[in-house]
Formats: structure tokens, sequence, C-alpha cells
């Protein structure tokens, strides 16, 4: 695997070898909940508890409801691997409760987990540490049906949610939004997210330790916009790991990649989503879309695959997970 500057630099699960003995370590899974999400975070749990228990380790799956708490207390696991996706899971809400209960946990911790969710205030700091952005913009949904908001094509999607759901592409101006889909989306403070709309290649790369592992480009079987049944279907993408990309190009990504993850002050394993223009060259436009703190751990998730690429099984991934788990993260 290459680091951030493309040098080879090897990291997490290459030549690793575990502080914590499996034999002797208790992993709570954290699964479910009640976001949008949850059969995905169920889907990303299951096949996660079956990776652990291979590598050896004692592991009790937990479907996270309001009593969780008092659960996790009960149980007074060594690790908690959350494998929780969206609202509570995602943005910071669950990882206050593990810092407060003292239990080391995967992933990001309370301050990155919640900026890397909100994708408003990620892209400020993006843009501000040098990571190109498509222009986007907060508005309510009564601004959104009284006209455009930029010239089309646009992307509309909720400020924070994951898995692109509620992800609406407005393509030209005679495009009419329906209000009964604005009605079903989340808002946050009352507002929509609106994103001027990059054509080209939908492009990922995975970051694990603070190296990235490599870069992956997802192709819609049914063509268009990689959506949630497109991620989450079977036969819904195609994955084309390593991505077939001008090797400047591919570094630049990873450069990106790790960039987002250290200034949102990231931990473990993300994931940070492109979008590559190059049907002018291999000098087009390169944009990032969001970093996920929680990337998917599904039979089609994109980490898993990217890891594969890059030598690691998933028992391994998931193993060094465990390993690099902390609380004052």
């Amino acid at each position: 695997m290459a680091d951030e500057n493309g040098s080879g630099m090897e990291t997490g699960a290459a030549g690793w070898r575990p502080r914590r003995d499996p034999a002797s370590t208790h992993v709570v899974v954290l699964m479910g909940g009640w976001s949008a999400e949850r059969e995905v975070s169920l889907a990303s749990g299951q096949a996660v508890a079956a990776a652990l228990r291979e590598a050896g380790y004692r592991v009790t799956e937990v479907d996270a409801k309001p009593v969780v708490v008092m659960e996790l207390a009960e149980l007074a696991p060594d690790v908690v691997f959350n494998a929780l996706h969206g609202t509570w899971g995602e943005d910071g809400k669950v990882q206050g409760v593990l810092e407060s209960l003292g239990i080391p946990y995967t992933h990001s911790g309370v301050l990155a987990s919640a900026l890397a969710m909100d994708k408003h205030l990620s892209k400020l700091v993006f843009e501000r540490s040098g990571i190109p952005v498509a222009e986007h913009r907060l508005i309510t949904p009564e601004q959104l049906l009284k006209g455009h908001p930029m010239k089309p094509p646009y992307v509309v999607k909720p400020v924070a949610e994951g898995s692109s759901v509620g992800v609406m592409v407005v393509r030209d101006e005679n495009a009419a939004i329906d209000p009964r889909r604005l009605a079903d989306l989340p808002l946050k403070d009352g507002k929509l997210m609106v994103e001027r709309f990059v054509p080209g290649r939908e492009l990922t790369c995975a970051v694990m330790g603070d190296v990235a592992l490599g870069v992956l480009e997802i192709v819609p079987l049914k063509g268009g916009f990689y959506d949630y049944e497109s991620k989450y279907a079977e036969g819904g993408s195609e994955h084309i790991c390593p991505a077939e990309l001008p090797e400047k190009v591919y570094r630049r990504i990873q450069q990106h990649a790790v960039r987002a993850h250290k200034v949102l002050g990231c931990r473990g394993v993300t994931r940070a989503d492109f979008r590559y223009d190059d049907s002018n060259g291999e000098d087009g436009e390169l944009v990032i879309l969001e970093v996920n703190t929680q990337p998917g751990m599904t039979s089609t998730s994109l980490v898993p695959d990217i890891a594969r690429q890059a030598g690691h099984s998933f028992a391994e991934l998931v193993s060094w997970m465990v390993d690099d788990a902390s609380v004052n993260r």
C-alpha cells in the first residue's frame, strides 16, 4: 500500500502484531440503532462479528436500543466495535456515551465524527485545508420549491445523513421538485444542502491508520447516480480496484483522502468519496464529496474490497480496528 505521497510505506495490518490477545478480549459489536441506515448497520455488524469470531475474539452482538447505555455498562466489554451507521451512531453521540463509560471503541472520536457527519461543516474544513470541493450552500425546502438555487445540474441532499439517503439530482432547468419527496427528507436546523453536480467518475479511497490503502472506482450497473440501491443491492454496482487512473491522479486522491482524514481529526479507518471529471483529459476536475467515519462492512462494501486489494483479509482488517480502539479519540 502507498502512503499519502505514494512512497509504499507499510502500515495497518501489514506486519502488524496485535497488542490485545484475541482469546482474552471481549468485543461488543454495536449495530442496528434507529437511523435510516439501520438495515445496513445490521448487515455490517453481523459480518464484523463473524470475522472477529474467526480471528478468535469473544464477541457479543448488541442491537442498539435506547437502553444500550445500561446494557454496555452491564456487559463491560474490553472493546466496542462501532458498526452503527447514520444518526446517533456516526455523528459523535454514541462516541460520547462510550467516552463517558470509559470503554475503548473503534473509528473516530466525538468531534471528528460530528464534523464528518455534517456535510456543510466538513466542506468548510476541507476548503480551508486546500482540498477541492464543489460549490454548495444550505437552503430551506421552501427556498428550493421557489426556484433553482443554482444552475442545474445540482444535487439535493440531507446535511447529516449517509449512504446517499434522500439524495436527488436535478439535471435541467425544466426539472420540477416534488414537494412530497422534500417532505420525507431529514433536515438539520430546517435546511438541506445543494451542491453543484460534478459529472464523471465516482471514486473512493480508504485510509487506515493515516495511510491511504488504495483508490477504487464505483460503476453503477444501472447507470446514472450511485444511490442507496446501487450501494447495497447485490449487483447494484461494479467495483474496479485499483481504479484505472493516471498515476498522478491516483496519488492526488490518496493525498486528499489522508489530508481530509487528518484535518477532521479522524482515527482508525475512514473512506473519502470523490468525483472526477476527466472528460477534458487527466487534468480534469477532482472534488471531495465527504469522509465516512463509519464505512460499511457488508459483503458489497467498498473498504473491505480496497483492503483485500492491499493484501488484508476482512478478519485482519477488523482485528486491526479492534486493536486500534481506545478512549480519548
